[in-house]
């Protein structure tokens, strides 16, 4: 028994460690697809080699640490269904290369579940129920329980108690560091999955839906896509062929959140909005001053 054990310990060592080396498995596997989930033709583009000859449109401004590199990302365009990469972007591997933190990811969504969310449901105490002003009976002689009023917990109709008294708020708020995390862990599991995109620009040359739809469906960008720009306007031929799509939305930079990253199967974003994010979250690594200052002593009333 002992030297079976040992046998299959021994094998399963040495899987792993000739794995390390041959590079098959990169991605946690917390990260990996399901073999039957995966759709063959996804896998055909593979990712971009060193000594690409597409041009790079777009260069890592931010500091990269010197034990990392940029992350390099093919650059699509919208306006042809079936075109090649017009290039290449480089993307910080600091927001887009992220450890996986499922913890995070889980209370980051709980968070902005519950964080509006208020309960109606109440109960009346038996201070309030209608009724009950005197002694049901007399309190000796009558052989039955003694009782000094029908709104008591303990009858039927009674007040209750202990219950719920809305509307309750379960609003809380979550460490910005902890928010923050979560939007960098959520774009780095969708470009660990292959379900982050790179668009030059929005623009498409139809406001037809099916355009559209045809588009996503020949690239395999999967059942439900989350379009991200920067400008406060998005392109009008867009917001058309969004308007009647359930699995289509387009969302600024400025909102996008864990939540909607993760309802959605693909995230397409532009390459100002990729700039955005990295300014944006990578502030927050550096700033040492709090978001919020107060002052002491701390008082409500002017």
């Amino acid at each position: 028994m002992l030297r079976l054990s040992f046998v299959v310990c021994g094998r399963g060592v040495a899987k792993r460690f000739a794995s390390s080396f041959s590079g098959e498995s990169a991605l946690p596997p917390n990260l990996l697809l399901p073999t039957n989930l995966v759709d063959p033709s996804r896998l055909k583009r593979p990712p971009p080699p060193a000594d690409c000859s597409l041009p790079l449109l777009r260069k890592c401004d931010a500091v990269v640490p010197a034990h990392l590199r940029p992350v390099q990302r093919w650059v699509e365009t919208l306006e042809k269904q079936d075109s090649d990469p017009v290039g290449l972007t480089q993307l910080h591997p600091d927001v887009f290369a992220v450890p996986p933190r499922l913890d995070i990811l889980h209370d980051v969504e709980t968070w902005q579940r519950n964080y509006k969310r208020i309960s109606y449901a109440n109960t009346k105490t038996r201070a309030e129920v209608r009724g009950g002003g005197k002694k049901p009976w007399r309190q000796k002689g009558s052989g039955r329980a003694r009782h000094g009023s029908i709104r008591s917990p303990i009858w039927r109709g009674g007040g209750v108690s202990h219950g719920p008294r809305g509307p309750k708020s379960y609003y809380y708020m979550l460490p910005m560091k902890v928010r923050v995390q979560g939007l960098k862990v959520a774009l780095s599991s969708k470009m660990a999955q292959d379900y982050l995109y790179i668009v030059d620009s929005l623009n498409i040359p139809t406001p037809d839906s099916q355009y559209l739809l045809d588009l996503i469906r020949h690239r395999h960008w999967g059942e439900s896509v989350l379009i991200v720009d920067i400008g406060e306007e998005f392109p009008e031929n867009l917001l058309q062929a969004t308007a009647d799509l359930k699995t289509v939305n387009v969302i600024p930079a400025i909102g996008l959140n864990v939540h909607s990253m993760l309802k959605h199967e693909a995230v397409v974003l532009t390459l100002e909005t990729v700039k955005f994010l990295e300014d944006k979250l990578l502030w927050h690594d550096q700033r040492y001053t709090p978001l919020y200052p107060f002052k002491l002593p701390y008082s409500d009333f002017p």
